[in-house]
């Protein structure tokens, strides 16, 4: 294999491993991949969200990020009350059971909403920062001039997942067709969200 593929196979390797884990974008994709609502729509907000983010780690600024902690103390705090907003209303669906599907009138969640949604747990959250602009952006400056291969192996990675988690939700649809087990993904989310959020807000108050 040329190191030119290396570098790929080692970026996409990287980018699979960081990604694939219980977070604020990852459950957001499966629950619109479940309900089948605007999932090209969040697939596309994430994974254009991860190439841009990836591409400026690659490039260099993850070294600013690290010289600018009170940004990030900021984005640290406005991330976590995002988050906890959203593990507050992920915890009523799940108490609220007749919520969890669509109502006899059909009502949906609008386009605007959910990608407004997707948009704030992407660049509200630090971690993605971290994950993807100082971390990837860091690994990739190993490889010389063959790092712009290790960042189209990270960014590989991020289609892979959001693609599949988007469309391959619906093979869960039949666990999914009973409001309890929505309960349990909603009671699931919440737990998830607050605790990212109490994260955030220890990280931001260690850098302030």
């Amino acid at each position: 294999m040329s190191p030119a593929l290396l570098a790929a196979a080692a970026g996409l390797g990287l980018g699979l491993s960081l990604i694939v884990a219980i977070g604020a974008q990852n459950a957001l994709v499966l629950r619109q991949g479940l309900r089948s609502e605007h999932v090209a729509a969040v697939v596309a907000v994430c994974l254009l969200s991860d190439v841009v983010l990836i591409t400026a780690g690659v490039a260099g600024a993850g070294a600013l990020v690290t010289r600018a902690p009170g940004v990030v103390t900021v984005v640290c705090f406005a991330g976590a009350a995002f988050l906890l907003v959203y593990g507050l209303l992920a915890a009523r669906r799940a108490l609220r059971p007749a919520a969890l599907l669509t109502d006899a009138s059909g009502a949906r969640t609008g386009l605007a909403v959910t990608v407004s949604t997707a948009v704030a747990l992407t660049w509200l959250n630090p971690h993605v920062y971290l994950d993807t602009v100082v971390l990837l952006g860091s690994l990739a400056s190993t490889y010389d001039d063959r790092r712009w291969w290790f960042g189209a192996g990270a960014a590989l990675g991020s289609a892979v997942w959001f693609l599949g988690l988007g469309y391959g939700a619906r093979l869960l649809r039949p666990v999914f067709a009973r409001p309890r087990a929505w309960q349990v993904l909603d009671a699931g989310i919440a737990v998830v969200m607050v605790v990212l959020a109490i994260s955030l807000a220890v990280r931001g108050a260690a850098g302030s």
